[in-house]
């Protein structure tokens, strides 16, 4: 391993006598083995320990004098459970070794999450304004940090989850915001911007629930929130923070008694304020910048779901809570489906590896429904498709004057091989369940125009699958286009018209891509218009391009 100044031999590092013979004892197990050090640091860091003092110091021993990679994982496995604040600067050396580099931060972080988030950016950090973020507190130049920092919160948005959490933590972020003068506008903008982010379920989990300083990092943005000038801009990142607050994976974080409610009453009354409702009430949304229009219109729908207290009803009648979610425009993947029971988010604390499904699936298809013949639904799946990381799926049937979800069947939870801890049985009145399904498929408050038109021509597919059958067609997914939320996309699937002297039973499948444009039309009559055209035109002849009445 590289050297430490003052690093101990064998025979120095504090434990047991037998320590050093121990070591050697792990070196030749591990030499004829064909493992991996991922493998490794599982199982061990799973292991019981019957002398937690030995086997700390047999850590060190393995992390301090170990001559191979193997034996050095044992070594940052035991101390991923053991370590302490002396063993720090070992381990931040050992994680300049790329092999090694994921073991130490996995050790660092419940010793010093800092540090483990410098050791994580130094490998994993891209682009010139990271780079330089990183390289200045590499080298302790703490006077250009916050403007370091900046350049990295006004691009926070194109970075990965986990790179955002690592940030926060690595620039001690919670107390940069309560040191920071009054008037840095720029850094608590930034500040909010970034917990957006690190909440995403967009690649993953949700970055936030492993951040140590969460709470503290929330509490310091809804301090400063007040300096914030009111602008779109602003009003989107205060609007974005209250929405996961209410409703998000960070409600699942350890706040204490009305700790997250009095954020969310202080980000409220900023809100509120009239300078900033003006931002809302001036001038209608139509023209300009389609993007700020976009923002600007989601924000009117929006403005108020954050701030109402039914998700956090608890007794019989409200243990269950749906809310179709529309997050900031400017994210990739802007609508959820946030399930929460007795006030908890449902999906990030059973799955962790994506977002729910959109209201369409869940809601629209009336997937949630109860019935007496038992149904298992997928509620979520993995970001990554289910084939490949798994989904969360529940079966959910009627029981006399219940609702019950049972019979959970999902992945062990990353990346501990071990089973997951068993999800309990969940039994609703069915009449307050009833409501509640029969509220959320009936709430469309959420969508916007082009949304709103999918979801009408999906209905009438559904109640008129005679329209697709005529064609020998199917509908693939049918929502807004991912390039432009303005645009109703409709995905098709239809077999190809036979060559001359072919049955049509072995004609080819082909996929057509049909984009309805906004025109001003209320959307009752573009779908209603799109639905004559399926009745009347082949969509084999409709070339994917904009379709035109």
């Amino acid at each position: 391993m590289p050297d430490v100044p003052g690093a101990p031999g064998a025979a120095d590092v504090p434990g047991v006598p037998d320590v050093a013979q121990a070591a050697e004892e792990v070196h030749l197990r591990l030499a004829g083995l064909n493992i991996r050090g991922g493998h490794v640091q599982s199982v061990v860091t799973g292991l019981p320990s019957a002398d937690e003092g030995w086997a700390r110091a047999l850590g060190r021993c393995l992390t301090r004098t170990g001559t191979s990679p193997m034996a050095v994982c044992v070594g940052l496995a035991l101390l991923t459970r053991l370590g302490e604040p002396e063993d720090v600067p070992y381990l931040r050396v050992l994680g300049q070794l790329g092999d090694l580099a994921g073991h130490a931060v996995r050790a660092l972080d419940p010793i010093d999450s800092p540090t483990a988030a410098l050791v994580w950016l130094g490998h994993y950090a891209r682009g010139p304004e990271l780079r330089g973020l990183v390289d200045a507190l590499a080298a302790g130049e703490e006077s250009s940090v916050p403007g370091r920092l900046e350049a990295v919160l006004r691009k926070v948005s194109t970075v990965r989850p986990e790179t955002a959490r690592r940030v926060a933590e690595a620039v001690r972020l919670a107390d940069l915001l309560r040191e920071a003068r009054p008037g840095e506008t720029g850094l608590v903008a930034g500040a909010g911007r970034l917990l957006r982010r690190m909440s995403s379920v967009n690649d993953d989990r949700a970055e936030v629930l492993a951040c140590p300083v969460a709470v503290a990092l929330f509490e310091a943005f809804a301090v400063r929130a007040p300096e914030l000038p009111p602008t779109l801009e602003h009003h989107a990142v205060l609007l974005s923070v209250a929405l996961e607050l209410h409703s998000g994976p960070s409600r699942l974080l350890e706040w204490g008694t009305g700790r997250r409610e009095a954020l969310l009453d202080g980000l409220e009354s900023v809100l509120r304020r009239p300078d900033w409702r003006a931002l809302l009430d001036g001038g209608p949304a139509q023209g300009g910048d389609p993007a700020e229009r976009r923002r600007l219109d989601w924000a009117r729908r929006t403005a108020r779901q954050p701030f109402r207290r039914e998700a956090g009803c608890t007794g019989p009648a409200g243990r269950l809570r749906i809310e179709a979610t529309v997050l900031d425009p400017v994210d990739p993947d802007i609508v959820e489906t946030r399930i929460l029971i007795d006030g908890r988010p449902l999906v990030p604390a059973a799955f962790g590896r994506g977002g729910a499904h959109s209201p369409e699936y869940l809601l629209d298809s009336g997937r949630l429904r109860a019935t007496d013949e038992p149904r298992e639904v997928q509620l979520a799946e993995a970001y990554c498709t289910e084939g490949c990381c798994g989904a969360l799926h529940v079966t959910i049937r009627r029981d006399g004057d219940h609702v019950i979800w049972s019979d959970w069947r999902r992945p062990p939870p990353p990346p501990s091989p071990l089973p997951a801890r068993e999800l309990p049985e969940y039994r609703f009145e069915a009449a307050a369940y009833d409501a509640e399904i029969a509220r959320a498929e009936n709430d469309h408050s959420w969508t916007w125009p082009a949304r709103k038109t999918a979801r009408l021509i999906a209905a009438g597919l559904r109640d008129r699958p005679d329209l697709m059958t005529r064609w020998d067609a199917e509908p693939c997914w049918i929502g807004t286009d991912f390039r432009d939320p303005d645009r109703t996309a409709v995905s098709l699937r239809c077999r190809a018209r036979p060559a001359a002297g072919q049955s049509g039973e072995g004609a080819t499948w082909q996929y057509v891509m049909w984009r309805i444009p906004e025109d001003g039309t209320a959307p009752e009559d573009r779908a209603a218009a799109a639905l004559r055209r399926l009745a009347a035109v082949d969509p084999r002849t409709y070339g994917g391009g904009d379709g035109r009445r």
